[in-house]
């Protein structure tokens, strides 16, 4: 059990490893444009927490 239990441990490192390499091949190289212009076209990457507290304050 302690084989697995380290097997299992070591490919969700792998995992991690292998996230974080994407997120900043895609994000900060600029490898794919389109990614950049879809998230601005869905609104991801702006700010609209200070819009809905002000939104929340106001009723």
């Amino acid at each position: 059990m302690k084989r697995v239990e380290t097997v299992l441990l070591k490919v969700v490192i792998i995992q991690f490893v292998f996230l974080l390499l994407s997120q900043f091949f895609f994000h900060q190289m600029d490898v794919l444009p389109q990614i950049k212009q879809l998230t601005k076209y869905e609104g991801v990457n702006e700010n609209t927490f200070t819009e809905i507290l002000q939104t929340l304050q106001t009723k």
